[in-house]
């Protein structure tokens, strides 16, 4: 009976130390999403990389000076922080700093690496540390084609004395997810596809339309071992780049490129807004996830909490399901996006593929499926369109796959209260309210272009790349092209663009008005979820550019 006794005790203790410590993400899902496979129980003498997001000071402060330098009306407009300026605003204080290093230290983990703005401390050390660490965490290994990833099946919590210096502890759970690019034959037809050309002859981009200012760039971001091949980019632009300079080359890349073969995601992204963004430095953030507690999209958030000199637009086509993160996540990475609005920088997120996206909450009954981060409120969300004549530059309709709807997590901001209280009492043909949160952050902000693009992977050129992943980076080019003409004024870049495109009203764009995107298939929706009306509308918000007039309208 004594071992029995003994365990018995044990387990007392164990479970009445779990109940002292505090869950930060109570919320987050620990579900293993489809397609991973469970390999087995890490061994306790295994390193993981655990990513603390230290609580901040002054948000609120932050928020105030974000809706100040990105209002036009604004006397602060363009006024933007350095990256000194905005650690010494937002920096963890120093009980903070103190708190969670003693903390960490009294476990035997000192191998840490912070960021310049303070907010991020990074440290290795063995599984079985961590898990002493965070009680109730428990890492095991899962797999999925290639990829290999650590994570906790079961939630982490911490102790009540560090709980009120820490957001959320990254490295733990959040399975890596990134947009889908749809490559199929099955409906082009006889279309000859989207290039350069036609982008520019669409959004009337002339061949003086390019990048000049030394000072200006532009970036995207790539995830999971998503590389571009050099050799791909300098082709695509000898068969595509005719008729407009530009470069071959991208400028810099921050972090590691693989030597593997290149991937669909990224080379569309790069040959884009290059192409559209012509003669603009680019870079290329690449974000790899090579250590498998690692989260590649944390890890860019970071890149740019520590680089005082980055680009001035970004365009990323990471995306996942608000419904599997955390609300501590999000509303932290929500700051994030802050930050960089506060340093001028545009962020331009893919609205997804999945239309309004459908969930199912129990046995009959769906709701909408809103992604995030294509709900913050503080970043620009391009949705996706096709040609209303698959062989001709004709205007635009809705491409059906296009993201869109209303955020259950993060409240409508005022700069579109009424672009989005005029789609809603104006709409005759709405979905049930039951599916989707009429108050919350309406999306996509814009669209362009998203069906049967040209790519050149691999050195093979490949035809009907469809996704709001083709979509964004053109609209990225696009921006950072108004950019260059800004500058060249002495202007300050857009920065965050939401306030300015929402006071515009539509203007400098072309308005999408027909067509409607997927959503649950069911006996009252149908599949069908918003539609694209006059106006702003969740599908392809207030339309695609005309470069020309969007130009005029953000050099007043």
């Amino acid at each position: 009976m004594a071992p029995r006794i003994l365990f018995l005790g044990l387990l007392w203790m164990s479970l009445g130390a779990l109940a002292e410590s505090v869950h930060l993400e109570p919320d987050q899902s620990v579900r293993v999403p489809d397609g991973w496979r469970h390999v087995e129980r890490v061994d306790g003498s295994e390193d993981v990389i655990l990513t603390f997001a230290l609580k901040q000071q002054r948000v609120d402060k932050l928020k105030n000076l974000v809706d100040q330098v990105s209002d036009p009306r604004s006397q602060q407009y363009g006024h933007y922080l350095s990256l000194a300026e905005l650690s010494d605003l937002v920096g963890p204080s120093e009980e903070t700093l103190g708190t969670v290093r003693n903390w960490l230290e009294k476990h035997g983990i000192w191998d840490c690496l912070t960021v310049l703005t303070g907010d991020f401390l990074q440290c290795r050390t063995q599984a079985r540390n961590a898990e002493k660490l965070l009680p109730g965490a428990q890492f095991h290994r899962y797999v999925k084609g290639d990829l290999s990833v650590v994570r906790s099946g079961t939630p982490y919590s911490v102790s009540p004395q560090v709980a009120p210096h820490i957001d959320f502890v990254g490295g733990l759970h959040r399975f890596p997810s990134h947009r889908k690019v749809l490559n199929s034959t099955a409906a082009a037809g006889f279309h000859l596809g989207v290039t350069p050309t036609v982008l520019r002859q669409r959004y009337n981009l002339s061949a003086s339309d390019i990048g000049r200012h030394p000072n200006n760039s532009q970036g995207c971001a790539q995830f999971l071992e998503q590389y571009f091949h050099p050799a791909d980019l300098s082709e695509f632009m000898y068969l595509f780049g005719r008729g407009f300079s530009h470069h071959s080359e991208v400028d810099h890349v921050v972090g590691e490129q693989g030597g593997g073969r290149a991937g669909l995601e990224a080379s569309l992204d790069v040959e884009y807004i290059m192409s559209t963004g012509a003669n603009i430095s680019t870079w290329v953030f690449s974000n790899p996830g090579r250590h498998e507690s690692q989260e590649p999209f944390l890890q860019w958030m970071i890149l740019l909490s520590n680089m005082s000199s980055v680009p001035w637009v970004h365009t990323i086509s990471y995306g996942d399901d608000e419904d599997t993160l955390s609300v501590a996540f999000m509303q932290r990475i929500n700051v994030e996006f802050l930050k960089a609005a506060s340093r001028g920088l545009t962020i331009l997120f893919a609205s997804g593929d999945d239309g309004a996206g459908c969930r199912e909450v129990v046995k009959a009954k769906n709701v909408f499926r809103p992604s995030f981060p294509a709900s913050s409120p503080y970043v620009t969300t391009v949705g996706g369109t096709s040609f209303k004549n698959p062989f001709q530059v004709t205007r635009e309709v809705t491409d059906y796959i296009s993201g869109g709807g209303f955020s259950n997590v993060f409240p409508m901001p005022q700069y579109q209260v009424s672009a989005v209280s005029k789609y809603l009492q104006s709409t005759e043909k709405l979905p049930p309210e039951s599916y989707y949160n009429r108050s919350g952050r309406a999306y996509p902000d814009v669209a362009a272009l998203s069906d049967n693009y040209w790519v050149v992977i691999n050195r093979v050129p490949v035809p009907w790349v469809s996704g709001t992943s083709a979509s964004t980076p053109v609209f990225g080019g696009i921006i950072a092209l108004i950019n260059d003409h800004r500058l060249q004024k002495g202007l300050p870049t857009l920065g965050f663009l939401n306030p300015a495109l929402y006071a515009l009203k539509g203007d400098g764009l072309s308005d999408v008005t027909e067509g409607c995107h997927l959503s649950c298939i069911d006996d009252i929706v149908l599949g069908q979820g918003f539609c694209a009306t006059p106006s702003w509308d969740p599908v392809t918000g207030w339309g695609t550019p005309n470069f020309p007039e969007l130009l005029k309208a953000l050099l007043r």
